[in-house]
C-alpha cells in the first residue's frame, strides 16, 4: 500500500494580500483548515502544515513552525520535508500552497494516483505536477527519493521549481475538477 502524506505551505506573511493567508476566512473556513480538509479527504496521512508569520492551532494536522519563514517559501518546504522524513514513513507527499481555494479532493486524488497507473512505477520515485488547461501549477507530488534533492535546491521563494526543472515531471490535468487560481490579493 502506498502511503501519501500532505504538506501545506502556509508560513508567509502575505505582503501583497495584506496579512498572513493561513488565517484568512473564505466561505466560513480558514484557508489553512480548508487545505488540510482537502488533503485529508483525498486520503493524505499525515498532513503537515508549515506556519511562520501566523501561528495558531490547526486541527487534524501536524503543525511545524518555520522560524525562517521570512527568507521565503523554500525554507518552509525544507522544514516540512525534514519533518516528514524524520517522523513519517510515507512514500511520497502532495505539496500544496495554503492560498488555493479552488483545489479539490478530486484533483489531489487524481494527482496522487498517477504513479499507481503503471505497475512498474515506484511511488518513492514519482515527480508529478497538477496542470490546469495545460498550465502547470500546484499541488505537486514528490516521491520520497526526491525529498533531499528538493530540500537542497529550495531557496528563497523558488521552492521545488529548480529541482523539478532538472528532472522528468509527469503532468496531470486537473482543470476539469479544480481551479489553480491563488489568492494573491484579497477578494474585492
Amino acid at each position: 500500500m502506498t502511503a501519501t502524506a500532505g504538506l501545506v505551505l502556509a508560513a508567509g506573511e502575505g505582503r501583497r494580500f495584506g496579512g498572513p493567508k493561513a488565517a484568512y476566512v473564505v466561505a466560513g473556513e480558514r484557508l489553512v483548515d480548508r487545505a488540510v480538509r482537502v488533503l485529508r479527504a483525498a486520503g493524505c496521512d499525515p498532513v503537515v502544515v508549515v506556519l511562520g508569520a501566523w501561528v495558531g492551532e490547526v486541527p487534524d494536522a501536524d503543525v511545524v513552525v518555520n522560524d525562517g519563514w521570512a527568507t521565503g517559501m523554500g525554507s518552509s518546504l525544507r522544514r516540512g520535508l525534514e519533518h516528514l522524513a524524520a517522523r513519517s514513513d510515507a512514500d511520497r507527499t502532495v505539496v500544496t500552497l495554503v492560498d488555493l481555494p479552488g483545489l479539490t479532493p478530486d484533483a489531489v486524488r487524481r494527482l496522487a494516483a498517477i504513479d499507481l497507473a503503471t505497475e512498474a512505477a515506484d511511488p518513492r520515485e514519482v515527480l508529478a505536477a497538477a496542470t490546469y488547461a495545460g498550465v502547470r501549477g500546484h499541488p505537486v507530488l514528490l516521491g520520497r527519493a526526491h525529498w533531499a534533492g528538493v530540500a537542497a535546491t529550495a531557496v528563497g521563494d523558488r521552492g521545488a521549481r529548480d529541482y523539478l526543472a532538472e528532472h522528468p515531471v509527469r503532468l496531470v490535468e486537473v482543470g476539469d475538477v479544480a481551479t489553480g487560481e491563488d489568492l494573491d490579493l484579497p477578494p474585492a
